[in-house]
């Protein structure tokens, strides 16, 4: 079987408190973009005792053997009868991009192996792997523009209209551990909900719609906050950082031209 896991953006994330358990509390929009992976698998040959992954494309920081891939494979053969398999990755998604591709690659191993199997899990059982795998894993399950609250894995789907806009995805290469992210942010209640928020026209949202997480990122890497400025004067109708960092994307009216400062840094873009 061969998939295609999807790459997110986040409209929006605000960090609105700290949990017992030491996650952060925050509300965000996940929103799919046609940036993929691929993916796939067939069972291994016979006498095999373990599964194997082969990756290619952008090269992925870590241990390959602790992919979040083989992860989902475990996960649930720690309860239905699963094959050892062979895999095999391309990577498309850069890591550490704020794009969740590695959440959205297990999400898809987990659905894959739901379908080639016939465990007949359903979705909310599948979220509830994915959670165990990352806090966004769980979005990628249904794909669908949702907003997002708790660590990000209660979900809701919400109706945005994003159709016909053109798309710039922007990622300067630099890699943003989620740990280092949230350990210098300070968690604030908005003053309204991005639930409300995201709800006005796209073109009041650089007023309305905004990442905490900028307010401390563009500190540390101020390349990034210069990304942003160039997508808002080449004429994008929204711009923002996604999750946290290091891809600034740019929503515009239609196609726009790009500036040599930053188009070598492009690995994306397309129609919404």
């Amino acid at each position: 079987m061969v998939v295609f896991p999807k790459a997110k953006i986040n409209l929006g994330l605000n960090i609105t408190g700290v949990r017992p358990d030491g996650y952060h509390d925050i509300e965000t929009v996940f929103y799919p973009v046609n940036l993929c992976d691929a993916l796939e698998f067939v069972p291994g040959l016979e006498g095999v005792d373990k599964d194997s992954l082969t990756l290619t494309g952008i090269e992925l920081p870590g241990n390959p053997g602790d992919n979040l891939v083989l992860r989902a494979v475990e996960i649930l053969r720690k309860k239905y009868p699963i094959p050892f398999l062979r895999m095999h990755l391309h990577k498309r998604i850069p890591a550490g991009a704020g794009l969740g591709g590695g959440s959205s690659d297990a999400a898809c191993m987990l659905k894959s192996l739901n379908k080639t199997f016939k465990l007949m899990l359903s979705s909310h059982e599948l979220q509830a792997y994915a959670a165990s795998l990352g806090s966004d894993s769980p979005f990628f399950i249904n794909c669908q523009p949702s907003f997002a609250s708790g660590r990000g894995e209660i979900l809701k789907p919400v109706t945005i209209f994003l159709n016909g806009y053109y798309l710039v995805l922007v990622n300067p290469g630099i890699q943003i551990g989620t740990r280092e992210a949230y350990a210098n942010c300070v968690p604030a209640q908005p003053e309204k909900s991005l639930n409300e928020t995201i709800r006005y026209p796209v073109s009041k949202w650089k007023e309305l719609v905004f990442n905490d997480f900028e307010k401390t990122i563009f500190i540390m890497h101020p390349e990034i906050r210069t990304i942003k400025e160039v997508l808002n004067g080449s004429g994008a109708v929204y711009s923002s950082m996604s999750g946290s960092g290091s891809t600034v994307y740019g929503i515009f009216y239609e196609k726009p031209s790009i500036p040599a400062e930053i188009r070598k840094y492009v690995i994306y873009e397309g129609e919404l």
